[in-house]
């Protein structure tokens, strides 16, 4: 098993990349550059290849092997990382981002998505049931871990490397991953995959995924569970550079020490699952945490919210608001853990030449909820206020605890 998940953490990483990029390192830049909340969010269309993984999630089930899909789109994502090194980030007195690089990394978003629907068919096809609880921690710890290296520490370093070093050295991570993917013998050793009996892209293949047990619910579930956090999450640091914290000292906190704390809590979710049977009350209990967590960094938001309010250096109220953040990221990548088991267990329970595309059919449903609070956070901030907004989280936030309770018999 060990083997298993070492090659599954060492994938997950490297994916996680272009995610920190533009989750840690675009927004500081834009917001500092003078850009408002709702442009800041409307950068998040460069996810949108994300939410269409179900058109090749067919392909990649039925057509070669996932292990080809693999090393392909994570060569390509070298070679994207390579055209980027040759492009400056921004032209003199620009205040958002050049078109062309804009267009690279939504081409590198659509590589990672591909790539992300090849390693989930891995992953339902290499990991035994009871490997799924290891299995699932490995995965959200190593993509977050990913996404921290890219985004704080592209954010640390920005000032030092130049802007072509970095992704040359993110160039080079991508080619040595897709070798390893390629020699890895876990992955040779995988059955050739068996053309499936259902044409791709059909009204008929859309109707079996939804046939399989706990589909509906699990669709219902993954849409909402993150809202509520996904829209604090969006608008909490930001409101601390609003305040006084500089974009170095955030992109640390924000970036690297509560995406710390989430791994941290990740990694806890998975030691409580490989003691857990039962993976819905320990999901209700998650989340309930999860919201007093919430309750708490909004009421320091109300505060910090009053005008004229600063964070100034070694204030209570600061070391307050760093807590407040590094606490949420920790408690999230509990929730994450546990959703995500979820998830596979649900898709394991359809036909082998169904399970990657339905498991990418919730991945996609996940992210579009995600996205939603994500992108609509700026706009709804700007004209709501952001006390009307934060109480509109806590009440998305409490929605999946209510909603746990309607789970079907057939999900642990």
């Amino acid at each position: 098993m060990h083997g298993k998940l070492l090659l599954l953490a060492g994938l997950y990483l490297v994916q996680g990349l272009p995610y920190g990029l533009q989750s840690g390192l675009l927004p500081m830049l834009l917001r500092a550059g003078g850009l408002s909340l709702t442009r800041v969010g409307l950068a998040k269309v460069l996810y949108a290849p994300w939410l269409f993984k179900l058109v090749w999630a067919p392909l990649v089930d039925t057509r070669g092997s996932p292990r080809s899909w693999v090393v392909v789109s994570t060569a390509a994502l070298g070679l994207l990382c390579g055209l980027l090194a040759a492009l400056p980030p921004a032209e003199a007195g620009q205040a958002g981002l050049p078109v062309t690089v804009a267009g690279l990394l939504l081409l590198l978003n659509l590589g990672a998505a591909v790539q992300d629907v090849a390693l989930d068919v891995l992953a339902v096809q290499l990991l035994e049931p009871a490997e799924l609880g290891p299995g699932n921690t490995v995965q959200v710890v190593a993509y977050k871990l990913g996404s921290v290296l890219a985004g704080g520490g592209l954010l640390a370093l920005v000032p030092t490397l130049s802007w072509p070093l970095l992704f040359l050295l993110l160039a080079t991570t991508y080619w040595l991953a897709a070798a390893l993917a390629w020699a890895a013998p876990a992955l040779q050793q995988l059955p050739r995959p068996q053309p499936s009996e259902l044409p791709p892209h059909t009204p008929r293949l859309l109707r079996d995924l939804l046939a399989v047990s706990g589909t509906l619910w699990m669709a219902g579930f993954v849409l909402t569970y993150k809202l509520g956090e996904q829209g604090a999450s969006s608008l909490f640091p930001l409101l601390l550079l609003d305040r006084g914290l500089s974009a170095p000292e955030l992109g640390l906190w924000n970036a690297v020490g509560a995406v710390a704390c989430s791994i941290a809590g990740s990694s806890l979710g998975g030691a409580l699952l490989a003691r857990h049977r039962q993976l819905l009350p320990l999901l209700r209990s998650v989340l309930q945490l999860r919201l007093g967590g919430l309750a708490c960094q909004s009421a320091l938001l109300f505060y910090l919210d009053a005008p004229g309010t600063r964070l100034g250096p070694g204030t209570v109220l600061r070391g307050a608001a760093l807590l407040s953040l590094c606490l949420q990221h920790f408690l999230g990548g509990l929730v994450t853990t546990a959703t995500f088991t979820l998830m596979m267990r649900c898709s394991q329970l359809a036909p082998s030449a169904l399970q990657g595309t339905h498991y990418s059919l919730l991945a996609t449903l996940e992210l579009l909820g995600k996205l939603l609070l994500g992108t609509m956070a700026g706009a709804l901030a700007d004209s709501l206020g952001l006390p009307c907004c934060f109480s509109l989280f806590l009440a998305l936030s409490a929605m999946p605890i209510l909603y746990l309770s309607l789970a079907p018999g057939t999900l642990p």
